[in-house]
């Protein structure tokens, strides 16, 4: 999440309008990430910053998107409903590109997050 904030000037210059960062997560939970990664918005309104914060506490974004984690690995841990990492640009509600970071013994993406990062995701939108 930091990079986010770091490649701010860069993401707009690319033409974002707003970074939105979500989990499969409840509100409270969000609301604390925020305040402790020094994001001040929660939740996206007309006078928002650059990123905000969102909860996704059934699952059912992740699930419309087709992002739900599935691997055996996590499921069998008991995590259920969890989200793959990913990054998506969206334009007008048209999504353009997503990038997936889920690897082979990494299903969550967290050792290899570069592929949802800023300079991947700016790719992404400059070939998009």
């Amino acid at each position: 999440m930091p990079s986010y904030l770091e490649y701010q000037d860069k993401l707009k210059e690319a033409g974002i309008d707003n970074v939105l960062i979500y989990c499969v997560n409840d509100p409270a939970v969000m609301m604390a990430w925020a305040k402790d990664q020094g994001v001040e918005h929660w939740e996206l309104t007309d006078d928002d910053g650059f990123v905000s914060f969102f909860a996704d506490a059934s699952s059912g974004f992740t699930a419309a998107c087709g992002m739900e984690m599935t691997h055996e690995g996590p499921t069998g841990k008991g995590l259920l409903k969890r989200c793959k990492r990913f990054g998506m640009y969206v334009v007008d509600g048209v999504v353009k590109a997503v990038n997936v970071s889920e690897y082979e013994g990494d299903p969550a993406g967290d050792d290899y997050p570069d592929l949802t990062l800023p300079p991947a995701m700016i790719k992404a939108i400059k070939e998009a």
